[in-house]
């Protein structure tokens, strides 16, 4: 990861970890082929949705 972390390029991670995305300037939260939510890290963790409760089943 931090490798690709020094590349001053635009990349998109399909991720199950959610630590993968932890830095991400942007997450789009996908459900059913769908876009649920989108935001960054904090912005994500503050409002009650899927990003959040997939985190939390994560840290369980």
């Amino acid at each position: 990861m931090s490798s690709i972390e020094r590349l001053a390029a635009t990349r998109i991670v399909i991720a199950h970890r959610l630590s993968t995305v932890r830095n991400a300037d942007r997450i789009y939260v996908m459900q059913r082929g769908r876009v649920v939510q989108a935001g960054n890290f904090d912005e994500l963790i503050a409002v009650d949705g899927l990003f959040r409760r997939l985190v939390e089943r994560q840290l369980t």
